[in-house]
């Protein structure tokens, strides 16, 4: 048939050879990074991962099914391959020059593949185009649930955590689930570049919150269209390293990750199973951080941070500062809202993982308690937002909670919800300010403006 033929004059890529002349190939995106440029040269590039399985007598579980390839060109040619084209879609592409790969170049910043060779796209010779054909389109899709790694090779986070530093700047497969997407942050770069940073915080049945982070634009909207504790991901060749400031492990998708939604494995569906349950059951709708010791907030000796800011710095810098950080502010408590319902107000939680119960509990409910099954321990405290406003304007909804809340309120505050408007303020510790103290650090201030 026609259709046969179609399919019969494009290759495998397994079959591709640097001898070959003007090779045609069909395949499905399964990876896309941003637009780069290379200083040296001036000349754009977009990097693609393609995979395609059109040897009838492969197992489909080879992993020799996918090759990186780069398109060269000018501005307009190269951005607009990109805005034309994303994970998921099939496409065909024709009089590609097959090369080696070279890893001592660009080829290092791009996903590692288990052939030698890779395939360049120029603006004068090349052909990027949609796959037309149905049954095509339909043997293909499927493969963007494929790892491109065994799919049994991953880390859990529970394995990352427990192996710590010794991971520290290691690059390792993934297997967890989403359970909350954040926010995107935009920065400015001291020299002047725009970036972006998306931190996803991932969970498995053997951790139930740890953070993985991304600032390549073409991946944070790829990871902004899966949905949050329905979305299992295996993300090959993460790197992962211990933060200091965190007093943690934390995984980064880097230009050579690949990252698989809903993988089409064993694993991956019993994890999926399990994350339907503990969604259902309402296990990931808390955070189970445990408590800061007195004087201490994630490890931070609070007698340790002098930096001083007016409301209005403190905005200016959260813009372009993409990590936490920690300061002076002379407020006002200008909101304290103490009227509001009292579920509002006070909430019980278990005492063990600090999960949200009522009292009224044999046990704890979430399914990642340590004492699950075992007596109840829960206790009761506030929970409370407040605002801070200064001369400069007013910082909102910050949370009020732990040692400071026990110094203002003579209570103790538990963590509180996160602010909707993007920057998220916490209330590390909070007494009455002496005037002549204020008006020394204001009238700095003043000056610097």
């Amino acid at each position: 048939s026609e259709k046969e033929m179609a399919a019969q004059s494009f290759l495998a890529i397994s079959e591709l050879h640097p001898s070959f002349s003007h090779p045609k190939v069909v395949g499905v995106i399964i990876g896309k990074t941003d637009v780069r440029s290379f200083p040296d040269r001036k000349i754009p590039q977009l990097p693609l991962l393609v995979r395609n399985l059109l040897s009838l007598s492969a197992d489909q579980d080879s992993p020799d099914f996918f090759i990186n390839v780069t398109a060269w060109g000018n501005d307009g040619y190269v951005n607009g391959l990109a805005s034309s084209f994303g994970v998921g879609d099939c496409v065909a592409v024709e009089n590609s020059l097959v090369s080696n790969k070279d890893p001592e170049k660009g080829d290092k910043f791009c996903p590692t593949t288990p052939r030698s060779v890779k395939l360049l796209v120029t603006e004068a010779h090349s052909q990027v185009y949609p796959c037309a054909d149905v049954d095509t389109v339909d043997r293909l899709l499927p493969l963007i649930h494929l790892p491109v790694k065994d799919s049994r090779d991953f880390y859990s986070l529970g394995d990352i955590v427990a192996n710590g530093p010794k991971l520290d700047g290691a690059a390792i497969n993934i297997l967890a689930a989403i359970k909350q997407m954040g926010e995107v942050k935009q920065f400015t770069t001291s020299d002047g570049r725009r970036g972006q940073r998306l931190e996803v915080k991932l969970f498995d049945d053997s951790v139930s919150s740890f953070p993985l982070v991304c600032w390549d634009k073409e991946t944070i909207l790829t990871l902004q269209t899966f949905v949050a504790k329905e979305t299992v991901l295996f993300v090959a060749d993460a790197k992962v390293s211990f933060d200091k400031f965190r007093g943690g492990m934390v995984a980064t998708v880097t230009p050579r990750s690949v990252v698989t939604a809903n993988p089409d494995t064993r694993e991956a569906s019993l994890l999926f199973s399990y994350a339907k349950e503990a969604s259902e059951s309402g296990a990931l709708d808390q955070d189970e951080a445990p408590e800061d010791p007195p004087g201490m907030f994630r490890g931070t000796p609070l007698d340790s941070i002098t930096d001083v800011y007016t409301v209005s710095q403190l905005k200016e810098k959260a813009k372009g500062h993409p990590e936490a950080f920690f300061g002076v502010t002379y407020s006002f408590v200008s909101r304290l809202d103490l009227d509001s319902s009292v579920s509002k107000v006070i909430k019980t939680r278990c005492c063990r993982c600090k999960y949200q119960v009522t009292e009224a509990l044999q046990s704890c409910t979430n399914p990642l308690c340590s004492g699950r099954g075992q007596a109840l321990s829960a206790a009761a405290a506030f929970d409370l937002l407040v605002d801070l406003t200064d001369h400069t304007g007013t910082l909102q909804a910050c949370s009020l909670r732990g040692v400071a809340a026990e110094q203002t309120l003579g209570c103790t505050i538990l963590p509180s919800a996160r602010a909707k408007s993007g920057i998220r303020g916490a209330v590390l510790s909070c007494s009455l300010a002496d005037p002549g103290e204020v008006k020394q650090h204001m009238s700095a201030l003043l000056l610097q403006r």
